[in-house]
């Protein structure tokens, strides 16, 4: 008979006690304390099963759950004398910062504070061992909500003092979503004085601590040593790319097709790893996320689990108001192609928006990509990677993110469509002024300044109408192509050609069903003062220029007939735009009233 399958359990002593389904990852806790490292730092997507496996390492080492073999017996770990010996033997602080999500510093350090506060609390009977002290009963009664920044980043430390003295060992201690707040800080404007305290906070815990024996912290990424970890180098840092405990953290392809088995969805296999397979740690290829996995065994259905359930915000921004080459890049990566990057795992927050590759980064160590290849090049000294969407369920999620850029003006935005594939002309000229007047701003990345790139963030009236409606358009205009191939994903194939930049630029929609559909040529340009009279002017350069350029031979030679073949200029002027085409007598018909 099937277990039980209980979703939201982290509590390791939990779902031992109720004999719900789960998958033995016990063999972690062999291989952790026989590497010996003092200090460790796991950086695993959400979801993994991080909170799970240091609940699993504080039952098993806690000298308050001395005695609880019940908890082990039967799993892989307790068929080692040795460590059965183990259980139950070492003082263990155990906290998470997976909830401090605050929107300022003051709110971030109370709630650090209430952590502590709390955590001192279940051990107030180390205030009667007569080994205490009058300062040392005043430094614990003082760990509240409301300390000062001083004794918030000593309290762990003195903690592992007053417990190694009280047990006569040192502690171990256990730190999951240690980057949590890191994100939040970034997010919401106050990076620096968090760093500070943090910094100050993990030299105290992790670096200056005579009382420490070993130490897990968990996270999502590896924030740069520069940042938080500069007096660390006791640390080692595990990310996606390394060996160790690579089939720790999520499920093995064996271990899914043995719940399936168990659960009479044999037949399921090759739609489960179609949707869920695809997580590269180390050397691993075939990591399945457990979160999908079990919400699969409980309802089986297929559907996002993993992907709606993770905080994508941070990600969709960076994608959202990155520069055209990200988009383009994403355009690649929703079409099935990889992309090749030199990646940095140390995520250095406040350059998310101006280091090159950081966002890709990013995706990489939040589980979004994944690793399909690798090449060193000896001559600069340089890893290079060759990256891919993870798996189908990461697919549909960047598909639902880019839908949603369009959101407040969803049916605008579908009604573009609607009348593109009709030919509309009038509504497709009507819609598409709506849809810019509303959301170009959303695209436009002149907000974040970059180094690159810096004429971008002069504002409008600082620099040309000719070089600021370029990029603001451009902006635009590479999020509008990504709407265009996610809505027509079943009904066409986009393909564009990048070789001469935005100026210059073309999308090509070849049909996936000739019978119904025709190609489909779009060229994009921005109204250029020097050049162009008026913006009519502009489309007229854009339908030249696909002629001139004979971009319908692509389509022709794929079995599309010429007559059943559609071009579009789109002239941009700020968030005015005009469109036009050629009808079957080679005329040019386009809106000419007022946009709305």
């Amino acid at each position: 008979m099937a277990r039980t399958v209980a979703m939201g359990y982290q509590d390791f002593a939990k779902i031992r006690e109720r004999s719900v389904f789960y998958v033995d990852k016990t063999n972690f806790i062999k291989e952790w304390w026989e590497g010996k490292d003092e200090v460790t730092l796991i950086a695993r997507p959400r979801r993994f099963g991080k909170t799970l496996n240091l609940s699993m390492v504080e039952k098993f080492f806690s000298v308050q759950y001395k005695g609880r073999e019940d908890l082990f017996q039967g799993l892989a770990i307790w068929e080692h004398e040795k460590y059965r010996e183990l259980q139950g033997s070492y003082p263990v602080i155990s906290l998470s910062f997976a909830n401090v999500k605050e929107k300022s510093y003051a709110a971030t350090i109370r709630r650090i504070n209430q952590i502590l506060t709390n955590l001192y609390s279940g051990y107030r009977f180390l205030v009667s061992d007569r080994d205490f002290d009058h300062k040392e009963r005043r430094f614990f009664d003082s760990v509240d909500v409301d300390m000062d920044e001083s004794t918030a980043t000593m309290a762990i430390h003195q903690l592992s003092y007053y417990l190694s003295r009280y047990y006569g060992k040192k502690v171990i201690i256990l730190l999951d979503e240690y980057d949590t707040p890191m994100q939040e800080a970034y997010v919401n404007g106050y990076w620096p004085e968090l760093v500070s305290f943090t910094r100050s906070m993990f030299n105290s815990t992790f670096k200056t601590n005579p009382y420490l024996e070993r130490a897990i912290m968990t996270g999502i990424t590896r924030v740069s040593k520069e940042s938080i970890f500069s007096d660390l180098n006791n640390l080692e840092v595990i990310t996606t790319t390394s060996k160790k405990y690579e089939d720790c953290f999520g499920f093995t392809e064996e271990e899914v097709f043995a719940a399936l088995d168990e659960f009479d969805l044999s037949g399921k296999k090759r739609e489960v790893k179609n949707w869920y397979d695809g997580f590269t740690f180390g050397n691993r290829t075939d990591i399945y996320n457990p979160w999908s996995i079990l919400n699969y065994l409980d309802k089986k259905k297929l559907s996002t689990y993993w992907a709606n359930s993770s905080s994508n915000r941070l990600a969709g921004e960076l994608i959202r108001e990155g520069s055209k080459e990200i988009k383009q890049l994403m355009e690649d990566l929703l079409s099935g192609k990889t992309i090749e990057m030199e990646i940095d795992e140390q995520i250095v927050y406040d350059q998310l928006k101006t280091k090159r590759n950081a966002v890709w980064s990013l995706l990489l160590a939040s589980g979004y990509l994944k690793v399909v290849n690798t090449e060193f090049v000896e001559q600069e000294g340089r890893t290079y990677y060759e990256l891919k969407l993870t798996n189908k369920e990461v697919k549909v999620m960047f598909e639902t993110m880019v839908r949603d850029w369009f959101s407040e003006t969803e049916g605008t935005y579908n009604d573009f469509i609607k009348a593109m594939l009709l030919d509309d002309i009038d509504a497709m000229n009507e819609y598409m002024n709506r849809v810019t007047m509303t959301i170009f701003s959303y695209f436009d990345t002149r907000k974040n300044p970059s180094q690159e790139e810096p004429e971008r963030f002069h504002g409008v009236k600082a620099i040309t109408e000719r070089s600021t409606g370029q990029n603001a358009s451009a902006c635009f205009y590479h999020g509008f192509v990504l709407g265009l191939m996610v809505e027509l994903s079943g009904r066409y194939v986009l393909t564009s050609n990048r070789e001469s930049g935005f100026g210059r630029y073309d999308v090509m929609l070849e049909p996936l069903n000739p019978q119904r559909d025709g190609g489909i040529i779009m060229e994009f340009k921005v109204f250029q003062p020097r050049k162009e009279n008026c913006l009519e002017d502009t489309v007229e350069a854009a339908l030249r220029q696909i002629e001139e350029k004979e971009y319908q031979t692509a389509l022709i030679s794929r079995g599309i007939p010429k007559e059943r073949i559609r071009m579009y200029g789109f002239a941009f002027q700020g968030k005015e735009v005009l469109i036009g085409n050629r009808d079957e007598r080679g005329a040019r018909q386009w809106d000419l009233k007022k946009p709305i």
